[in-house]
């Protein structure tokens, strides 16, 4: 006889509010701790509600980052322009953001090494915030690809992994966090891509 916000169902969340809460300590512990020193204890303190309200929405430890990332992506870039150039630099940019946010290199390590112990983990986060970020990236290059502007026989999933690909070789090399790297992988990768003039 109750409302729906307060009667016990089985199903969807009860509160918006609740799970922004939680997806935001989420993701500050995860910057602050790592996935490995975080706990869901931690996360239920801070976001003031119980862990059993947390295992409500999410399995997993795993299941709530990875729900946190895919939350935070491409929250802040620009809306997409129809320019090239302008939009897989602002989708780069977003990813080197998010990843710096949450120090996504150091989570990234973990999915890595836990891979044969908790393999939910890596396959979450490729699912959630690794696929759909490639998907954006292969969506600018397709468009082009029909304007013209990049060859027809171009292979544009080793283009979308070109594009990525400079920001993780930068940071083990010890040259992480340029701003230009965007500019420069973009125009770098569509050099290559460019519709040859008859």
């Amino acid at each position: 006889m109750h409302d729906t916000n307060t009667a016990k169902g089985a199903g969807r969340p009860r509160s918006a509010e609740k799970d922004a809460a939680i997806l935001r300590a989420a993701l500050e512990l995860l910057a602050s701790h790592g996935y490995t020193r975080m706990s869901l204890s931690q996360v239920a303190a801070a976001a003031q509600v119980s862990k059993s309200t947390i295992h409500l929405r999410w399995k997993t430890k795993a299941d709530l980052v990875t729900a946190a990332l895919e939350a935070m992506r491409m929250t802040e870039a620009p809306p997409a322009t129809g320019d090239t150039r302008t939009d897989l630099v602002a989708i780069l940019r977003d990813f080197a953001g998010t990843v710096e946010r949450v120090r996504g290199m150091a989570l990234i390590g973990t999915c890595l090494a836990e891979e044969a112990h908790t393999p939910e983990l890596l396959a979450l986060l490729r699912e959630r915030t690794v696929l759909p970020r490639r998907a954006l990236l292969r969506q600018v290059l397709e468009q082009a690809r029909a304007r013209g502007e990049i060859r027809e026989d171009a292979d544009l999933e080793a283009a979308v992994s070109a594009l990525l690909g400079p920001f993780y070789a930068d940071y083990m090399a010890g040259r992480g966090g340029r701003r230009e790297w965007a500019e420069q992988t973009v125009d770098l990768i569509l050099a290559g891509l460019h519709a040859s003039g008859g």
